[in-house]
């Protein structure tokens, strides 16, 4: 099974508060420039995750979440040492 790797805050932070946008398009512009396939994804309300550990985030936050999810390790620390307020996590799945 492929591992994902995450990191989850409120929707509002990571959409609103910070540049989430541009680092993103920022990374897209470059894989693409490389042609490498885009192994990252931005998800609203990331229930679907399932496992335990990220639904006990979620209801500790208590507040709408989203969550940058990729099958790249060192992205999602990048982007725990960018963004700060983030909770990284790591899961496996067949499909998404």
């Amino acid at each position: 099974m492929p591992k994902y790797y995450f990191v989850m805050a409120s929707k509002k932070f990571l959409l609103c508060n910070e540049p989430t946008e541009e680092i993103l398009r920022e990374r897209t512009n470059y894989y693409n420039s490389i042609k490498k396939p885009i192994d990252f994804w931005l998800v609203k309300n990331p229930k679907f995750l399932g496992s335990l550990e990220v639904s006990e985030i979620s209801q500790k936050l208590n507040v709408p979440t989203a969550a940058i999810i990729s099958t790249n390790s060192l992205f999602i620390t990048w982007l725990k040492l960018r963004l700060g307020f983030v909770v990284t996590g790591i899961f496996t799945k067949d499909i998404l």
